[in-house]
């Protein structure tokens, strides 16, 4: 048996150790944790868009719609939508999604690597998959649905009349106005040099016309907005329409009686042949009125394929300035 005297220093050391390790065992607990939940935060997968470093994605603004107003993001990431994939892509905005038919667009393929087929109308449960922080609709079949999912903007059909006005409002919507301004300044750069190439090539007083054969056998006219190439050809290029065409209307259907007195110097036809049986367009090739025409007997008539020049955003306008400038010049026997 211990004596008192010697057992009161080992039981003083032994209280002094227990102190030492619950001390110790307390810190490396609370260590831990801090790791842990540093770890947690790092690591963790989000279903949230990244936010540009120069706005949070908590950052919200106003947006006046047909629908009223709506809190969108001040810089969106994640952009669904159905018809605007061009218009988006113009500004550099991230488009995760769009309908089908873009990606028949060749002016666009190339920026769709990573862009999802979302159907159209735009499908709710796909759009929920890729987790948009903001939807763009042309068409709002089903906007309340689109809605519950992220931030969802209407903007119908013909809200902007011309390539100006299209880049400024989705500039405006992506939160880049100087992406905008610099994609206007690369547009016009383009158009003055297309204008000055076709200097001494063609006639100031020569008229430019774009057709469209149906699959129906319909022939069409079409002004400088509703695609096939008028905003390249009338408003970039300036070149001039037939006389009794006019942006009033800008479409106009023709019979082939009624074609002569709506003719051009230069004709350019597109034909919407989707079954691409090619009849409709042998007749027209085949008619006495077609191969009756100016354009035809001095080799001015261009046939040109559906899906380029059909697409009317901003890119594909921008494109088809060096493609008309190129048909009309190789026409002419020019480089």
């Amino acid at each position: 048996m211990l004596k008192r005297k010697t057992l009161f220093p080992i039981l003083a050391l032994i209280m002094l150790l227990s102190v030492f390790v619950t001390a110790c065992g307390g810190t490396n607990n609370a260590s831990s944790n801090k790791s842990t939940a540093t770890t947690e935060a790092t690591t963790a997968p989000s279903t949230e868009p990244t936010a540009a470093p120069e706005a949070s994605a908590a950052e919200m603004r106003s947006y006046e719609t047909t629908k009223g107003t709506v809190q969108i993001p001040v810089k969106p990431q994640r952009i669904i939508t159905d018809y605007y994939g061009g218009e988006l892509l113009s500004v550099g905005a991230n488009v995760v999604g769009v309908e089908p038919s873009t990606f028949d667009n060749p002016f666009l393929k190339d920026l769709l690597t990573n862009t999802q087929d979302v159907g159209a109308p735009v499908n709710a449960e796909k759009a929920l998959e890729l987790t948009p922080d903001l939807i763009v609709v042309m068409y709002d079949d089903n906007y309340d649905a689109l809605s519950k999912i992220a931030p969802t903007i209407h903007i119908p059909y013909g809200t902007a009349t011309n390539i100006y006005e299209t880049v400024k409002l989705f500039g405006d919507i992506v939160g880049v106005p100087d992406k905008a301004e610099q994609f206007i300044a690369d547009f016009e750069k383009k158009a003055a040099e297309g204008r000055e190439k076709l200097k001494g090539v063609v006639n100031e007083n020569d008229t430019f016309g774009i057709y469209e054969l149906t699959d129906k056998g319909e022939l069409w006219t079409f002004g400088n907005n509703a695609g096939r190439g008028g905003q390249a050809l009338y408003n970039a290029l300036k070149l001039k329409m037939p006389t009794k065409n006019s942006n009033d209307n800008q479409t106009l259907q023709l019979s082939m009686e009624l074609l002569p007195e709506y003719a051009a110097d230069y004709m350019f036809l597109t034909t919407y042949d989707p079954d691409k049986k090619g009849d409709k367009l042998k007749e027209l090739k085949e008619s006495p009125v077609w191969n009756g025409l100016d354009a035809a007997k001095n080799d001015h008539l261009f046939y040109n394929d559906f899906d380029t020049y059909y697409r009317y955003d901003p890119i594909a306008i921008t494109a088809q300035i060096d493609l008309f400038v190129d048909m009309i010049l190789k026409r002419n026997g020019k480089k």
